[in-house]
């Protein structure tokens, strides 16, 4: 194999013509150059210098590689630099993926102070929901993934809930009038697909995992409910809302709802199903349903026409960045989980 430091030797030795003021050049002694020559020799298999009188000349083979050695030094030394910018911060690239309540509330504010601290870091964004987020992690189409999950969704609950949506249980689904049979086995399946996204969007054991907060759940009424303006005194029990229809969020969010009714004593109506929540808070302020949110949704979009709920049961999604451990130890990385657990903590809530 040829090494850097053989080629430096050799080029020193066509511009000098000889091993000696290679060697002063170089700051090497004469015995060193000529065993580094002899190392280089062998390993291309062919003699590289001739000796002509007291001094070398190259021989074919040497002026080939010679020839070569400029460019791949000249690439070696800017590699070098290159890398020494990475690990000084003065340059990077980092790739963030967020669903989209933490790309409005935690990564503007971390983003920002990574530009003012480090002005070379790249910094991209793309707003993806578990589990595709944590695929695009895995597969190498990001460093830094944001995520979340509800308590019980850990790799065992989320294998629970599976298991659960295949024996059909906990399914709450209302259909038209007439034959049932071959919506209910399509339902069944939906129901299995997106459960087996949740196991795969809350399995995090192979990954470094940065808990940045507790997002806390509340419920959403419209402000003319019966219960609107239930102060923080009397939280809210959920079944106090089993008669209601039901907006739900994305499937993740979704599944966890179910799962929170199902402890509760009910199985909820869901009406409206939507990733967006603004959708939901519309379809609230409309009076079209109740919702149960977590408060970073609340600070993201806006709320008018809804009275938010405490509840009793006092249930949190856990936010966390998410990286693979190789990554971890890359700079620019390790600043980006840095400062967007520096920004959790004032992240606004509804």
């Amino acid at each position: 194999m040829i090494e850097a430091r053989h080629l430096r030797v050799l080029r020193a030795v066509a511009r000098t013509g000889s091993f000696s003021a290679a060697a002063r050049e170089l700051g090497y002694t004469q015995p060193a150059v000529s065993q580094q020559m002899k190392a280089l020799e062998k390993s291309v298999g062919t003699p590289l210098v001739v000796r002509v009188g007291r001094g070398v000349q190259l021989s074919e083979a040497g002026q080939v590689l010679v020839r070569h050695a400029a460019g791949i030094l000249a690439g070696l030394t800017a590699a070098e630099e290159e890398l020494a910018a990475i690990a000084g911060l003065r340059t990077g690239r980092v790739r963030l993926v967020s669903f989209p309540t933490a790309s409005s509330t935690l990564v503007p504010p971390a983003v920002a102070a990574v530009r003012r601290g480090s002005p070379g870091i790249r910094v991209s964004l793309t707003e993806a929901e578990p589990p595709e987020s944590l695929l695009m992690l895995r597969g190498g189409d990001c460093e830094v993934a944001l995520a979340f999950r509800y308590p019980g969704q850990g790799r065992g609950g989320a294998e629970r809930l599976r298991a659960r949506a295949v024996a059909g249980e906990g399914l709450a689904l209302h259909f038209p009038e007439g034959d049932l049979t071959g919506l209910r086995r399509q339902a069944r399946a939906d129901a299995v697909v997106q459960a087996s996204a949740s196991a795969a969007a809350c399995d995090w054991s192979d990954l470094v995992v940065r808990p940045l907060l507790e997002d806390r759940l509340v419920g959403v009424v419209p402000v003319g409910h019966p219960l609107a303006g239930r102060g923080g005194d009397r939280p809210v029990a959920l079944d106090e809302l089993a008669g209601e229809q039901w907006i739900a969020g994305c499937p993740q969010c979704r599944g966890h709802l179910v799962d929170m009714c199902a402890e509760a004593g009910f199985a909820p109506r869901i009406d409206f199903a939507t990733d967006d929540y603004p959708a939901v808070l519309g379809l609230v302020a409309a009076g079209l349903g109740v919702a149960v949110l977590p408060e970073l949704a609340l600070a993201s979009a806006r709320s008018t026409g809804v009275s938010v709920l405490p509840l009793a049961s006092g249930v949190f999604r856990e936010i966390v960045a998410l990286t693979l451990p190789d990554l971890a130890q890359v700079p620019a990385v390790a600043l980006m989980l840095d400062r967007l657990s520096q920004a959790a903590p004032a992240a606004p809530r509804g």
